[in-house]
């Protein structure tokens, strides 16, 4: 559809604007209007309707394909063919020596030549054409019917209109003698009769020239595609209404030029036993369409079970013989089936006729059971609905569908009580397993506690020593060394920064005491901390 330029569209948006234009092509919902209120193709390609994004288009339209960019001098008209302007009564200077003109030279002159020409015999001065320029575009100039006069078709319609009357009035004539030939060599006044009817009936047939073309066989030659010839013959009456005149509603049904098609009907509220056309729609679910919807339907489910070698367009005889085949056998099928249960239980339709209104009508086999009020108690439940879904589907063992347990906030399987979907059934050996570990994680739990109860005191830092593990309990850090050792971290940092202050003669130094290597663990960045960026 002629769509303007929008921004991101969601999966559902998506989904409406596809089926939208499908019932637009299918002639269901309105054309889309543009801008000036006309209605747009819905069958236009999208990479033509849809407009650029930097024409910021805001509502649907077909500008973008029209010419926007028009020369102001470019003009429609063309040149006065043989029109004259000034006729002189002598020569003058510069005119052609041959006729005269002075708006060509004597080379370019299109007259006679003459013996003795103008300009020495200042006779016969012809007059000055007339001399026009247009500003035509790149096709203008390569237009081979620019300038053509399409009044001019009319005189080449009136001669061959003039050439198929005078041929149908010459055939008229020959068939005429021919009957007066047989007429005057006859005596009988019953032959004369009987030809005098045969004559009127043949000048009917002779006046009748639009019957006569209609099985006519035309020769085509200078076809489109420019290559052999060959025969056509005119089957169309032009006498039936085309179906796209017979209503000129333009709210009425859709009418698709491209595929001649109009589904609905174009007159919903006239007589039915006096329109002969009701849409296309009336003949596919009429006569032998059906049918065919049938065929093709079990050629298509023939070749999603395997046997790819039947194909409704490639042999269509032999889907149609196995349609055929498979309708017998159903039928032979069905009619053993229904012989086996009435064998075996009885054909209880046969005597309805002997069993009373009163018991066939009044009689269930439902058992209701009322109180002594008569209240229903037992029998007049309600009826479950099935729905469209599939209903009690048991995968991987299970004996209950996804969602009949819930516990903790979770579905599950009633059946094992797990809460993991998709997964193997372990029945009540797996719901006992569950309850013991859920024991033995409750009891460690306990456990844990009553250890952290029993141990009371303030709780040390774990501190690192240089070789990285955990800081033995008689190390002791110098908070005055500590300090210090700061300060130098600070200032080695500052100098990694700074390659300018660099010293050449670096002391390197190996020995790293506890307050120093404390203190590079405290000026350390480390990559996984949220807040590094903030530190620095």
């Amino acid at each position: 559809m002629a769509t303007a330029s929008v921004g991101f569209k969601s999966r559902e948006e998506h989904r409406k604007q596809q089926e939208l234009e499908e019932a637009r092509k299918a002639g269901l919902a309105p054309a889309e209007i543009d801008e000036e209120g006309k209605e747009i193709n819905p069958h236009i390609p999208q990479y033509m309707s849809s407009a650029p994004w930097y024409l910021n288009a805001d509502k649907p339209s077909l500008k973008h394909q029209r010419k926007w960019k028009v020369d102001p001098n470019y003009t429609k008209s063309w040149y006065d063919r043989g029109a004259k302007t000034f006729q002189a009564e002598k020569y003058r200077k510069g005119a052609c020596e041959n006729c005269g003109a002075m708006t060509h030279k004597t080379k370019l002159c299109t007259e006679r030549p003459r013996k003795i020409g103008a300009k020495w015999t200042n006779k016969n001065i012809a007059p000055d054409e007339k001399i026009e320029t247009f500003d035509l575009d790149y096709d203008g100039k390569r237009d081979r019917w620019n300038g053509y006069d399409t009044a001019k078709y009319a005189e080449v319609i009136k001669r061959y209109e003039a050439r198929d009357e005078a041929r149908r009035n010459f055939l008229k004539e020959q068939q005429l003698k021919k009957l007066d030939k047989k007429r005057n060599t006859k005596i009988d006044e019953e032959a004369s009769s009987d030809e005098e009817d045969a004559l009127k009936h043949d000048e009917a047939k002779a006046d009748e020239s639009k019957q006569m073309d209609f099985a006519k066989v035309e020769k085509r030659v200078r076809t489109t595609g420019g290559g052999s010839t060959g025969t056509v013959r005119n089957l169309r009456i032009r006498e039936d209404t085309a179906k796209y005149l017979l209503n000129l509603d333009v709210n009425s049904a859709y009418y698709d030029p491209k595929t001649r098609s109009m589904r609905e009907d174009p007159l919903p509220n006239a007589d039915p036993n006096e329109k002969f056309y009701a849409g296309d729609n009336q003949y596919r679910m009429s006569g032998e369409a059906l049918e065919f919807k049938k065929l093709s339907i079990h050629a298509l489910h023939l070749s999603e079970k395997g046997q790819e070698e039947v194909n409704m367009q490639a042999a269509p005889s032999q889907a149609e013989l196995l349609f055929k085949k498979y309708k017998e056998a159903k039928e032979k099928l069905k009619k053993q089936i229904q012989e086996t249960i009435t064998e075996k239980y009885g054909n209880a339709a046969a005597s309805v006729e002997d069993i009373p209104k009163e018991l066939l009508f009044g009689q269930s086999e439902r058992e209701v059971e009322y109180d002594r009020c008569g209240r229903v108690i037992k029998g007049m439940e309600l009826s479950v609905p099935k729905s469209k879904y599939e209903e009690d589907v048991y995968i991987n063992n299970h004996t209950s569908v996804w969602g009949s347990w819930w516990k903790d906030q979770q579905w599950g399987y009633r059946c094992c009580q797990q809460t993991v979907k998709n997964s193997y059934c372990t029945g009540v050996a797996g719901i006992e397993a569950a309850e013991e570990a859920a024991d033995l994680m409750r009891t460690n739990i306990e456990r844990h506690a009553a250890v952290s109860n029993d141990s009371s005191g303030p709780v040390e830092e774990k501190r690192f020593v240089t070789w990285g593990s955990d800081t033995p309990k008689d190390l002791v850090i110098d908070r005055e060394k500590l300090a210090e050792a700061l300060k130098k971290e600070d200032e080695r940092k500052r100098e990694e920064k700074d390659e300018r202050k660099r010293k050449y003669n670096v002391q390197w130094n190996d020995q790293v005491t506890p307050e120093e290597m404390e203190a590079y663990r405290m000026k350390r960045m480390h990559e996984d901390d949220p807040v590094k960026n903030l530190l620095h």
